[in-house]
């Protein structure tokens, strides 16, 4: 997993007038928590923030004020709804050694058997249990030749050394669903029908 350094300052100002100021500098307003500490307000750099939050659960390694340094890894994040940028970001305080809980991305892998039918992401993520500074980025997992029916638990994906499943093990993560029948269009049934019986 990647570890990201970033620079942060301590904030004083809050309210949403303090949060427009930060955002109109390109910065993002944080905070830092964990560990039974007060919550630590942060300014962070929005560029570097935006590219490090690309990769699921990365790691901050966070240099506040030029005087501390804590990692981190991101909890919550909020974007604006129409624009997308970042408004605030929520930074959980870690350890290293230290096992943490965190959804990571499951992507599937492989063909289908033949006959158009879909597969279902039932759980986009899946909760696992692994050491803050070795969460991986994500899981894969081989769909090939699943037919219609067939299902995936969280049971049946292979985890890396170290991680664990913090979800039922018998959860369905993915799911074949067999392809609907088109429908024929309308007046098609009934002259095939009618010409049976002239038959």
């Amino acid at each position: 997993m990647s570890e990201v350094k970033i620079a942060a300052e301590t904030r004083t100002e809050f309210g949403k007038g303090a949060a427009r100021r930060i955002r109109r500098d390109s910065k993002v307003p944080g905070v830092l928590y964990g560990h039974g500490s007060e919550p630590l307000h942060l300014t962070l750099p929005g560029h570097e923030l935006l590219l490090a939050l690309r990769t699921p659960n990365v790691l901050i390694s966070l240099d506040i004020d030029g005087k501390s340094n804590e990692l981190a890894i991101p909890k919550a994040v909020q974007r604006d709804p129409l624009k997308g940028f970042l408004e605030h970001v929520d930074l959980l305080l870690v350890k290293r050694g230290e096992k943490v809980t965190v959804e990571i991305p499951v992507q599937a892998e492989g063909e289908l058997a033949p006959g158009g039918n879909l597969l279902e992401h039932v759980l986009a993520a899946l909760p696992v249990d692994a050491e803050a500074t070795h969460i991986p980025e994500a899981v894969t997992v081989s769909v090939e030749g699943l037919e219609a029916g067939a299902s995936i638990h969280a049971k049946d994906i292979v985890l890396p050394s170290g991680v664990t499943l913090a979800v039922d093990e018998d959860a369905v993560v993915l799911q074949v669903l067999a392809a609907q029948a088109e429908e024929a269009p309308e007046g098609e049934s009934t002259e095939g029908e009618e010409a049976a019986v002239e038959a």
